[in-house]
């Protein structure tokens, strides 16, 4: 797994692009400067590069260390700093009531029956009031083929993600049919599900 995802992203092209994901970045407002957030399965560094444009500390995480290499050059060109980090989220240790936000943008590399601790894990690592936010794809979007896990069982909707996190105060969760460009691996109509919610203070 490890191998394909320094392939995919060992090309000197960003196969996500280099802007933000266009959810993150409508959730500006939310953000504070100084906060210390955690983009989880960051990639190339889009949206770590953004939140640290932000006035953000962020912690990026990945899986491929061709991605976290891109990331640190986008930062770069950027004019700002980020810390990357080359972890297994699955063993990796996340913390305890440690980041004020947690980013998880398409992390769908969890199955059906690892996702309820992966989700359990992302609300322990928040701070009391910290804020979650997440994006992915629904199951429609084997129907439509444009990004995102070819494998139903990576897929969720709002109904499952209700469900992992209810002890969470739920500020924002919608599925929808959403026209997407992000770089060659995410482009045209996509069935995403979007949710923003907070942890008890």
């Amino acid at each position: 797994m490890k191998e394909f995802w320094n392939e995919r992203f060992g090309g000197e092209e960003y196969f996500y692009g280099t802007t933000p994901n266009a959810f993150l970045a409508s959730q500006a407002p939310l953000l504070k400067s100084g906060q210390l957030v955690l983009s989880v399965a960051d990639g190339e560094g889009r949206n770590g590069v953004w939140l640290a444009e932000q006035g953000l500390d962020v912690l990026a995480v990945d899986f491929s260390e061709k991605a976290l290499q891109k990331s640190r050059k986008l930062a770069e060109s950027r004019g700002v700093a980020l810390q990357t980090e080359l972890v297994d989220v699955h063993t990796w240790n996340w913390g305890e009531n440690r980041f004020d936000v947690i980013v998880a943008i398409f992390i769908q590399f969890a199955s059906s029956q690892e996702r309820p601790a992966l989700h359990r894990t992302i609300q322990r690592a928040l701070k009391p009031g910290g804020l979650l936010l997440l994006q992915g794809y629904t199951p429609k979007q084997l129907e439509f083929r444009t990004g995102g896990p070819s494998n139903r069982d990576n897929l969720y909707n709002a109904a499952d993600l209700q469900h992992d996190f209810a002890a969470m105060e739920i500020l924002q969760l919608r599925e929808h049919e959403t026209v997407i460009s992000e770089g060659p691996g995410h482009s045209g109509m996509s069935a995403l599900v979007d949710l923003v919610a907070r942890k008890p203070a």
